[in-house]
């Protein structure tokens, strides 16, 4: 089960403030202004009837989005600030030639180097990916588990994808999985709608999956008719794949099997050849994500011709490494990828694109250095008071409940208490002693870290689990839940403004960290979270009547998200958005309360005008100032459980009667919604 991100674009890094000191108090009334420009308010929108625009566009239209990114926003600002911090990490590292082998400057710099080194690289063309496509010529039906094994340890894409994670109904333990997967477009529905853009994007895909093979030095003609083989395989995989919609129910892509019944479901494949590969024994039993895909890849090992089989793996040997490879390659993977799917002008500059790619291959290395230069220690002591005030916000909410019943209410208050916190960087960084980065091809790196976190993840399997790993590095804008360890984590990167800001007044930072914190709280309790119990197990604790209630209640949530419709005839998907929606909901609620409780008996002057109330409102506003590409639009659209960041504003805040009262919202104004439909829930 993937983890709950608060928000599933991958921006990571950004330099987090320092939390003040006295020096800085007498300049506090300046500091709380900054946090909200009121020349950014839009006086010409009516907040009652649009409040992301009324506090937003003016922003937006200040603020195009750059030719080399398919959206803009705050998020995106952070972001540009921290990788400007990590290229000083990586240059420095670069040019340090004294470091000992095998120290985190090491590593950082070989890589950096390697990579870096485009003159090297276009020398090089193909030649890293040369061994493993030569293979590919002899390949035989007998050797096939073999060929899924060592392209799962690299990173190549193959139809199944393996990893090892905690057991949905037994936590206490690790154990394998093996998901759906094969695919070059997003998602298996790319592969099915009818509209305009959709065949856009298809044939364009045909295009460039032509292209990689002209590259390798294919032909024209025989290039495409590769190409629309390869197209073909994968339509018939996406035919067998589970919607996405469909993967949200835990228990439909938790299936438990012994070995014997999945080499029975699966005659064709070789397991044991497969496991030998991965470089485990057979296990005795494995979680199935999704057993009739399974059984339909499996009739396709042999109906599909060995030579149409060869050339899907040649393809995807290479787009899995395209970005590593020389520009031409590399440029066409952006030309699709980037330009059609999300609407990108320009490729970002060489170092940044390096960035992204260290920040998951060497994400502690890079994160230990990170945090020596950019996380005060204070801003941690702050965040956990805010946390702890909206885990009592959410006990009170709860006891407070008319549709719940006591017993599920405890069962509740239990999994709340004992939900672990993580906030800005481990306590244990994961080391990398034995990781082959040195001075090689970029590509001969990547694929070296690849196969490390892929055996960092297999190691697990027979240990204890690990309650102190993190799912993100500190270098990293975001926050999420993790349903199995029953932990929320706020990364150090996200502790600064416009989220959290500690020289500003309460009710910014309620509206902004308090709102994630809230939100990421919540998750252990929507349609997904609520799912599992106190110890992460997937297991029912709810009565019957209270189960119902919740669905009933959801049902609203579905119904009013699904009414929007953002850009062109394309609605919000509110079953698949559903989990989201809920938390931002309860994470307004949640941190309205807690703030209003923190502030009960002081005397909040208004600032510049604005109430209390109407800061904590715009700040949350704020923080999801966003606007995208119409393809990269499109794209969430079908593919993200997050709602578009201004319907994330409009939506919670509709079902809000706080926020009706701070700015006069009326029965006629846009934003009015009847309190018989408005959405509640926590």
């Amino acid at each position: 089960m993937k983890q709950h991100l608060l928000i599933v674009t991958a921006i990571s890094g950004l330099v987090a403030i320092s939390c003040g000191g006295n020096k800085q108090k007498e300049k506090l009334k300046e500091i709380k202004n900054q946090a909200i420009d009121l020349s950014m308010l839009d006086s010409s929108i009516n907040p009652a009837d649009d409040f992301f625009d009324y506090v937003n566009s003016k922003w937006i239209k200040a603020n195009p989005i750059p030719a080399s990114k398919s959206a803009w926003g705050a998020f995106y600002e952070l972001d540009e600030k921290s990788m400007a911090v990590l290229k000083d990490i990586q240059e420095k590292a670069a040019a340090d030639q004294s470091a000992e082998e095998g120290s985190n400057i090491r590593i950082i710099g070989d890589f950096y180097r390697s990579a870096m080194d485009s003159a090297g690289i276009d020398k090089s063309g193909l030649e890293p990916l040369k061994p493993l496509l030569s293979e590919l010529d002899t390949l035989t039906y007998s050797a096939v588990a073999t060929l899924y094994g060592k392209y799962t340890r690299i990173g190549i894409t193959t139809p199944i994808a393996f990893y090892v994670e905690q057991d949905f109904k037994n936590t206490t333990r690790y154990i394998s999985y093996i998901y759906q997967s094969g695919l070059g477009l997003p998602d298996r529905d790319y592969y099915f709608r009818t509209d305009e853009s959709s065949k856009k994007y298809r044939d364009e895909y045909v295009k460039y999956v032509q292209r990689i093979f002209e590259l390798a030095g294919y032909e024209s003609k025989d290039a495409e008719v590769k190409a629309k083989s390869v197209f073909e395989l994968e339509t018939l995989l996406a035919k067998a794949s589970m919607t996405l919609v469909e993967q949200r129910d835990p228990y439909k892509t938790y299936n438990l099997m012994k070995i014997e019944e999945l080499r029975k479901l699966t005659p064709n494949f070789t397991w044991d050849v497969y496991f030998r590969d991965l470089g485990i024994a057979a296990p005795a039993e494995i979680v199935i994500g999704q057993p009739d895909f399974l059984k339909a890849w499996n009739g396709l090992l042999k109906s599909i011709k060995m030579d149409i089989w060869k050339d899907y793996f040649r393809f995807h040997v290479i787009n899995s490494y395209a970005e590593q490879l020389s520009t031409d390659f590399e440029r066409a993977h952006f030309e699709f990828y980037d330009k059609i799917l999300t609407g990108k002008q320009e490729m970002e500059p060489r170092w940044k694109r390096v960035t992204n790619l260290a920040g998951y291959l060497l994400r502690d290395i890079l994160g230990q250095e990170y945090v020596k230069v950019a996380f005060d220690e204070n801003a941690k002591k702050e965040a956990l008071e805010l946390v702890e005030n909206l885990r009592m916000a959410l006990a009170e909410r709860i006891d407070k409940l008319t549709w719940m019943g006591d017993s599920t209410k405890m069962k509740a208050k239990e999994k709340l208490n004992k939900m672990m916190v993580k906030i800005g960087y481990p306590d244990k960084w994961r080391t990398y002693d034995g990781l082959q980065v040195k001075a090689q091809h970029y590509a001969l790196n990547v694929m070296a870290g690849i196969e490390y976190e892929f055996k960092r993840n297999l190691a697990k399997l027979g240990k204890e689990i690990d309650r102190t790993e993190w799912g993100m590095g500190p270098q990293t804008v975001n926050a999420y839940y993790n349903p199995l360890l029953n932990e929320i984590v706020f990364p150090a990167a996200i502790l600064q403004p416009p989220f959290f800001n500690p020289k500003a007044d309460k009710a910014v930072n309620y509206g902004g960290i308090g709102m994630v914190i809230g939100h990421e709280l919540t998750h252990g309790f929507d349609d997904q979270g609520r799912q599992f119990d106190a110890n992460g197990n997937l297991s029912n604790w709810w009565t019957a009547d209270d189960e119902k209630r919740f669905n009933e209640l959801a049902a609203r949530f579905v119904k009013q998200y699904s009414t929007y419709v953002p850009l062109k005839d394309i609605h919000i998907n509110g079953e698949l958005t559903l989990g989201e929606n809920i938390a931002d909901l309860g994470g307004m609620i949640i941190a309205y309360s807690a703030f209003k409780k923190a502030t009960s008996g002081k005397k909040e002057e208004p600032i510049d005008g604005l109430t209390p109330d109407q800061r904590f409102f715009i700040n949350f506003a704020q923080i999801w100032r966003t606007h995208y590409r119409d393809d990269a639009a499109i794209q969430r659209l079908y593919t993200d459980p997050h709602s578009p960041p201004k319907y994330r504003v409009i939506g919670t805040l509709t079902n809000m009667p706080e926020f009706y009262t701070s700015f006069n919202v009326k029965e006629g104004n846009k934003m009015y919604t009847p309190d018989s439909l408005r959405c509640v829930m926590w």
